[in-house]
């Protein structure tokens, strides 16, 4: 999907536990570098254009039926022009026995091959969904990802703005901690990001005063999270009198991150506000707007307001009536 990204053989045998039937070399370094995959079936008929060999090849009962339904010679033409052609390597799903002659194939031309138990259909949409994240476009942002009501809570802002403290107050309330400091964005799809925490880092936070603590081992398992999908962004920043904040929230802000639309709201802090119940509630009204409900319009509805462009003034009027 994105160039420079590669997944060894070997995580992907370890990840759907694959029996391994024959390997040209060790798994770890044959390197797969595509979410693509094929099932050849139109190959094994002699077309080979647009065949890309980057990509796992799945055969189920069709192709295994197909190659049993012709005679030697033309098993044999068939073998050879797909498997000359060196895809990265080869699965056969349902555990169905590999005829000898398959087997031999792959060695000849180096091919691994491999098998699974599952059904064809199942292990395609899990290999999919596996390569997806496993080579999507990533970029790291500083921040705190957190699990907030289900919704995956991405906190940013400057250096001392207070987002891993906020973190703690989430974990302490309930909620979980996916990364501190750096949060590595995987685009697993046109509309979706999935947030985690570099491996060297995971469930550390550092505290200014305290120091580094393991959020995992203080406050158990139930407080972490491996990943989660970034539902909104919030953007923590210091009170400034002289800036008009959103107070009605009738539309929501957007922010693009690997050019995927993110709801994003900003909380100006002072002394005394409670940032982990304004998350929370941040967290709770974006869920419910997903579902298409929206306070400040019901609000505005109900006051008789058609035209939402006064409308903060008009509400300022109606609250000190």
């Amino acid at each position: 999907m994105a160039a420079g990204y590669s997944v060894s053989l070997q995580k992907i045998i370890d990840n759907h536990s694959l029996e391994v039937i024959y390997l040209p070399r060790d798994a770890s370094d044959i390197l797969v570098e595509t979410n693509e995959i094929n099932r050849p079936g139109i190959v094994l008929m002699g077309y080979k254009d647009y065949f890309d060999p980057l990509r796992i090849q799945i055969l189920g009962w069709t192709e295994i039926g197909c190659l049993e339904d012709m005679n030697s010679e033309e098993r044999t033409k068939a073998l050879n022009c797909w498997l000359g052609l060196n895809p990265a390597a080869v699965v056969i799903t349902r555990g169905l026995n590999i005829p000898d002659y398959f087997e031999k194939a792959c060695r000849e031309h180096e091919i691994p091959l491999l098998r699974t138990g599952e059904e064809t259909s199942s292990f395609l949409a899990s290999l999919i969904q596996y390569l997806n994240t496993s080579l999507a476009p990533r970029i790291t942002r500083h921040g705190v990802l957190c699990e907030v009501y289900g919704e995956g809570v991405l906190i940013i802002g400057e250096s001392g703005a207070g987002k891993s403290e906020t973190a703690v107050e989430l974990i302490k309330r309930g909620h979980r901690l996916i990364a501190d400091d750096a949060v590595e964005i995987r685009k697993t799809d046109a509309h979706t990001l999935i947030g985690a925490s570099p491996n060297n880092i995971r469930h550390f936070i550092e505290l200014r005063g305290i120091g580094i603590i393991n959020a995992r081992r203080l406050f158990g398992m139930g407080a972490v999270k491996a990943s989660e999908k970034i539902n909104m962004v919030i953007q923590l920043e210091p009170w400034d009198s002289s800036k008009a904040y959103d107070r009605l929230g009738i539309d929501s802000e957007y922010t693009k991150i690997l050019d995927v639309k993110i709801p994003v709201i900003t909380v100006p802090i002072n002394p005394g506000r409670n940032l982990a119940v304004i998350i929370e509630t941040a967290a709770m009204n974006n869920r419910q707007k997903k579902m298409g409900y929206n306070a400040a319009r019901e609000l505005m509805a109900g006051l008789g307001m058609d035209d939402f462009e006064p409308a903060e003034k008009e509400l300022e009027i109606w609250k000190n009536s």
